[in-house]
């Protein structure tokens, strides 16, 4: 019986042990679960802060991207308008200037065929006259050539004693009477005699006088097409001839004559340049005066 007690009481103890370490484990495994249900919940809560924040970054920092790429854009918009803008400009100008350049090539060409066809007309009527005249046509008709105004000085006009002393008689009197031929307005006549004189007597110190006077006869009649031929012979034959200044100065003359206004102020600005201290520049700036104020004539 006190056996059978004793066994009782051991088990019964050893129940009540087991029961209570039981317990005490239990509770600590609902302490565990509570705090790792809490750390959960702290670990969820700081991943979606976490993720807020990336978000919120990424977000921003995307945002700056597309504001920058934008400004970029519009910068870019601005100067390819203002290229353009600047392009039409440069295309408008350039049409423009292409445009005036092409009318005023059209005016020189037609200009150069109104100028060819008058050096034409002219060699042609000097053929015609060089077979009754004896004179041969000169090598080279000026293109450049043009215009009128009163006689220059009859200067070097009737021989000089010095002259007349120094070479026979006959030359001296066939100048003179050539001279006064012209002085008595029997032009053809004169011209026929100087070109006599001329053919008679080639190198001398009057020859160059006497083609000078022979285009003065031209002149004098009006055909100014013969003058201008005559004139540039002298200029030509006798550059340093001391009619040279006035055989320019006439051939100017005769082209204003004819309406080619603009040669004329090509020949009177040569002979202002090349002699810029005598009468007949100074004739030759009032002549370009007058023609100044006179239209030009188009061709």
């Amino acid at each position: 019986m006190n056996k059978v007690c004793s066994l009782f009481i051991v088990f019964f103890l050893s129940a009540c042990v087991s029961t209570n370490d039981f317990g005490r484990v239990r509770s600590e495994v609902h302490e565990l679960q509570r705090t790792q249900n809490e750390a959960r919940k702290d670990i969820d809560a700081l991943k979606e802060k976490t993720t807020g924040v990336v978000r919120q970054d990424s977000f921003t920092a995307v945002t700056d991207s597309q504001a920058d790429l934008l400004s970029k854009v519009n910068a870019t918009s601005s100067g390819l308008q203002e290229l353009r803008g600047r392009f039409d400009e440069n295309r408008y100008f350039t049409e423009k200037s292409l445009k005036e350049f092409t009318s005023e090539k059209d005016l020189l060409k037609a200009q150069i065929t109104g100028l060819e066809a008058q050096v034409r007309a002219l060699k042609d009527k000097l053929a015609t006259l060089a077979p009754q005249t004896g004179q041969k046509e000169p090598e080279k008709e000026s293109s450049d050539l043009s215009s009128k105004t009163a006689d220059p000085g009859e200067k070097d006009a009737a021989l000089p004693e010095s002259k007349a002393e120094a070479m026979p008689d006959s030359k001296a009197k066939a100048y003179n009477a050539a001279y006064q031929q012209f002085k008595d307005k029997k032009y053809r006549e004169s011209r026929q005699s100087f070109e006599a004189f001329i053919k008679g007597y080639p190198k001398t110190d009057l020859t160059d006088n006497a083609q000078f006077w022979i285009a003065e006869t031209y002149y004098a009649e009006k055909d100014y097409e013969s003058a201008i031929l005559s004139y540039e012979t002298l200029l030509k034959k006798y550059p340093d001839s001391v009619k040279a200044s006035s055989g320019l100065l006439k051939q100017g003359y005769a082209f204003a004559e004819i309406g080619d206004v603009k040669t004329a102020r090509i020949i009177l600005n040569k002979l202002i340049e090349k002699y810029p201290n005598t009468k007949d520049a100074e004739a030759a700036k009032k002549k370009i005066a007058e023609l100044e104020k006179k239209p030009q004539k188009k061709k």
